[in-house]
């Protein structure tokens, strides 16, 4: 693995801890260095921000070819992560699971097949690289507190979008996957 990151539960999914160099103005951190990334093999296309109110939930969502790079710039956030890379192969029928919080002074590197999802701790701004440009086509999810995934989100009732609240199952999610890869379940 390249100096500097963090393996977390899911192989790919990686932390970063960026140094933040404060003085009497403030404050100022490098994001993203491509040294630091493309050694992985991701080569990024669009970069992106979102804000969320505290209590907002965001996921569980995932892409089939894209990598993401989330940098908390504000706030924190508790993030779950979902390997579904080999349940959609049909190697598995239960995924992989992890979360831990982030902050300010945090990196988290998302590969393609990798469901991902935050509840904002408080107010947050994320800010994240992604390695195509936004289209629709490769946007997908199942439902936040589906219980397969065993996510132990710290809220029962967090904020959604109408998109969040109408995703699928995880095991139609992976259905359909399947299906749009060409790969059958295993027997």
């Amino acid at each position: 693995m390249p100096e500097g990151w963090l393996s977390t539960g899911i192989p790919g999914v990686l932390l970063r801890a960026l140094t933040v160099h404060p003085d009497s103005r403030g404050s100022f951190m490098e994001v993203w260095r491509a040294s630091w990334t493309d050694p992985l093999g991701s080569g990024f296309r669009q970069a992106n921000l979102s804000r969320s109110q505290s209590q907002v939930l965001r996921g569980m969502h995932f892409h089939e070819r894209q990598d993401d790079w989330w940098v908390v710039l504000e706030g924190r956030a508790f993030v779950a992560c979902v390997d579904l890379r080999s349940m959609i192969a049909g190697r598995a029928t239960r995924p992989a699971t992890d979360t831990f919080e982030v902050g300010v002074g945090s990196a988290l590197l998302i590969p393609a097949g990798v469901a991902h999802g935050f509840l904002a701790l408080e107010p947050m701004a994320l800010g994240y690289l992604v390695t195509a440009e936004h289209d629709g086509t490769d946007e997908h999810g199942f439902v936040w507190n589906d219980v397969k995934a065993a996510i132990p989100w710290p809220v029962d009732s967090p904020i959604l979008s109408g998109r969040d609240q109408a995703n699928p199952s995880l095991d139609d999610a992976i259905a359909a996957a399947r299906q749009r890869s060409g790969h059958v379940a295993a027997r």
